[in-house]
């Protein structure tokens, strides 16, 4: 598949190396520097110039193009971008945009700026804090398999129950599966005597029921039956995403935003959220507002610097769980290691959702883990494919690549893989994959 990328920050770079072993890449970005030093790191071929012009698009071969993924900082850039491919071709375009205008606009008539699919990348993030929301205890969570199934990511914390055992007594739940463990940033894939240590990261798969109730084992207070008390700090367009989902969960989350017109509005469209006019850098009004007692503290603001300051004084208050939104992903590891228990990029999570889309020919869904060293893919077996009609511990010896059936879902009902398992045509599975043999993977079924 021939695929061209337009812009070369972050997003684009990662949507490049995650497709460049297995495509035909072409990146364009105006920065005739940043397109020269990529051409090195990822091993693509790269353009310097305006990406919306049909000069470049031209030089690209746009024209010939299956995909076009417009993907810079620029919303109008990336529409203008797509329109332009569109005269040159009839690859599939796909836009990132932050605005979420756009994405009504283009829902309301698909097709329209000449997208054919738009990634909105706040709603996205407010998507994402929602779902860890609703696991307190997990820093990552993806539904697979119209919501059977779900993927949890746990990091296991100094005085965890778990911490200590091995993955056969952790592992207590008949649908639930182990399938990853990181640990000093690399992966494992556990055996039932492998050791869990604190700091670990453990990835399990399974009914969203095991995970909820092995995130009680991994950490028994830090996951309430209901998430119930939730302050947003800052009415950013994701933290008012974030409000609105949250109110049609029917919780009722309390919004602190310092602007007292986007204050105004914010209460008008949130019926069901409790808007408050002021500065959340002020302890004192934090205090008195009792945020201290709040189940978890969302900083939504403007600018990594002003949500690290929130977040700091949320755990120093004693805040149970703080998610930072973090714009810049070489601070993610920064908000981590001083005890933000959640940093959520997004640009990382836009990067992820484009990937899993290019991935659809072969795959359901896909998530990202750890800084692409792992994905977790819902495959659907087809008839004389490479995995199905032998028991699953047979398959695994003879296939030499790393990897581990989650869950399979047949005629929408969960199977618990079992080393006696025999997968069939129409199968639903999800399974983690180092991220090396994706592709071999991947062309298996």
């Amino acid at each position: 598949m021939h695929v061209v990328v337009i812009g070369a920050g972050e997003v684009g770079t990662s949507i490049a190396g995650s497709l460049a072993s297995d495509h035909e890449v072409v990146v364009v970005d105006v920065d005739p520097d940043r397109a020269e030093q990529l051409k090195y790191e990822i091993d693509v071929l790269t353009i310097a110039g305006d990406g919306t012009t049909s000069d470049i698009q031209t030089a690209a071969d746009v024209g010939r193009a299956d995909m076009v993924i417009a993907c810079t900082d620029d919303d109008q850039t990336n529409l203008v971008a797509c329109g332009t491919a569109k005269t040159l071709g009839d690859g599939f375009t796909i836009a990132r945009v932050k605005s979420t205008d756009f994405l009504r606009t283009w829902q309301g008539n698909e097709g329209a700026f000449g997208v054919d699919f738009m990634v909105c990348t706040d709603l996205l993030t407010a998507e994402n804090i929602v779902r860890v929301i609703g696991l307190p205890a997990a820093i990552d969570v993806d539904p697979f398999a119209s919501g059977l199934v779900q993927m949890a990511e746990f990091e296991i914390a100094e005085g965890s129950p778990v911490a200590g055992q091995t993955v056969s007594e952790a592992d207590r739940f008949e649908s639930l599966t182990f399938v990853g463990l990181f640990r000093d940033g690399e992966l494992t894939i556990p055996r039932g005597d492998t050791g869990i240590e604190a700091g670990d990261r453990a990835v399990v798969i399974g009914s969203p029921e095991s995970v909820q109730a092995f995130a009680t084992d991994v950490a028994p207070e830090a996951t309430p039956d209901e998430a119930d008390d939730i302050v947003i700090v800052g009415g950013s367009e994701i933290g008012y995403q974030t409000a609105r989902l949250l109110g049609e969960r029917e919780l009722r989350p309390r919004v602190v935003e310092k602007d007292q017109d986007r204050a105004r509005w914010l209460a008008e469209q949130l019926p069901k959220s409790v808007v408050m006019e002021h500065d959340a850098t002020d302890a004192e009004f934090l205090t008195r507002e009792n945020v201290d007692d709040s189940d978890i503290v969302v900083t939504a603001l403007g600018s990594d610097e002003q949500n690290l300051l929130v977040a700091v004084l949320a755990k120093r208050l004693g805040v149970d769980r703080v998610i930072a939104v973090v714009d810049s992903p070489d601070y993610v590891t920064v908000f981590e290691e001083i005890g933000i228990d959640i940093a959520i990029n997004p640009r990382t999570v836009t990067a992820e959702e484009i990937t899993r889309f290019t991935y659809e020919s072969v795959a359901e869904n896909i998530a990202v883990l750890e800084n692409d060293q792992a994905e977790v893919l819902e495959l659907e077996l087809t008839e004389g494919c490479a995995l199905v009609g032998r028991p699953i511990s047979e398959m695994v010896s003879e296939i030499d690549a790393r990897f581990v059936i989650g869950a399979i879902t047949r005629d929408h009902q969960l199977v618990t893989p079992r080393g006696d398992t025999v997968l069939k045509p129409g199968d639903h599975v999800i399974l983690l994959v180092d991220s090396d043999s994706v592709s071999e993977i991947a062309s298996m079924a």
